[in-house]
């Protein structure tokens, strides 16, 4: 991790009618939150399934759950970020969520982003549609790749590779059978004739600001939370695939938004998915492809090592003392997590 400038990630909030179209929303529609929301959970997953996510890696992981086998096998969305309650700070249950991107191209119609709140507890968990809403109370899919994903507080930062962070309020989940018996058009999204779709979404979660990148040449392909620090960090960084010029910086994380950033590194592998501090030490999550083990490579000062990972890493966050991430393809799709 070789110092770098930081100055080209500098983030300005942008200006625009995103938290007055969620604010229509949530009056429209009624606000829920995140532990409402996991106690009526409609999917399930399965503690060590799926795996073939495992490949070669050996010791396993200590923990891993595995998505329902309609979403193992699914090609239109595929999972890129993870955070979890601990990084946020707020939310009252252990819960793990998780990013993914609808991959088809038109004719297929883009569907978007969504998150999915997911109960180790339990396993029981839900997607929800992540939307932009509009100031006349509709709103529309958003069309990125949301590698990445961070929550502080009640704060959703997801990330827009060439544009910065989106910023969602979880507190503003909005369940569309409150306003209406049923889910609406399963082909549809948005307010039409006074009705609401989501494309069979029971919950959609608008967007409420945008922490946009002030110049053009910074990348953000993750995102993460640093508590260890003091102050509380938040993490982002660049996919480099045919070098090793991927840089990861950090920001200081404050109760109503992002600060300037603190410092910037540049890694030194090509292929990172996703990188966390912790207590001065780096993990980075380096990926292949759909057959071949990941690493895990740890940075502590002058010292770098590897371990063992599954197929496919991403993300990554730390939640009771473990290091997790999730992995992104067809039926070796795990939240899987390993010691720090």
């Amino acid at each position: 991790m070789v110092p770098v400038d930081a100055a080209p990630f500098t983030l300005e909030p942008a200006p625009g009618t995103l938290a007055e179209g969620a604010a229509k929303l949530a009056g429209d529609i009624g606000a829920t939150g995140v532990e409402a929301l996991l106690a009526q959970a409609n999917r399930t997953a399965a503690r060590k399934g799926a795996a073939a996510a495992m490949g070669a890696m050996s010791p396993r992981p200590q923990e891993w759950y595995a998505f329902d086998a309609k979403d193992q096998d699914t090609a239109d969305w595929y999972p890129q970020g993870l955070t979890c309650g601990e990084d946020s700070g707020e939310v009252g249950v252990p819960v793990f969520a998780v990013s993914w991107y609808f991959k088809p191209e038109t004719p297929a119609g883009e569907r978007g982003i969504r998150v999915t709140f997911l109960s180790p507890s339990t396993l029981k968990y839900q997607h929800v549609l992540l939307v932009e809403a509009k100031p006349d109370g509709s709103y529309g899919p958003i069309d990125i790749h949301a590698g990445g994903i961070a929550w502080y507080g009640d704060l959703l930062y997801v990330a827009d590779t060439k544009r910065g962070l989106r910023v969602f309020d979880v507190n503003r989940l909005l369940d569309l059978r409150t306003a209406q018996n049923d889910l609406g058009d399963a082909k549809r999204v948005g307010r039409h004739n006074g009705k609401f779709h989501a494309f069979g979404y029971r919950y959609v979660l608008p967007q409420i600001g945008f922490w946009r990148v002030a110049t053009t040449g910074a990348l953000f392909s993750f995102a993460a939370v640093d508590r260890s620090a003091g102050p509380d960090l938040l993490i982002t960084g660049e996919y480099d695939k045919n070098g090793a010029t991927g840089r990861a910086v950090r920001y200081e994380l404050r109760g109503d938004g992002i600060g300037a950033p603190v410092d910037c590194f540049q890694m030194g592998a090509a292929k990172i998915q996703g990188a966390v501090s912790r207590n001065g030490t780096w993990y980075l999550s380096q990926a292949f492809d759909a057959r071949t083990n990941g690493k895990l490579l740890v940075a502590d000062g002058g010292k770098v090592s590897s371990r063992p990972f599954p197929i496919g890493p991403e993300d990554l966050a730390v939640q009771d003392g473990k290091l997790w991430s999730v992995t992104e393809f067809r039926n070796k799709r795990v939240v899987f997590g390993v010691s720090l």
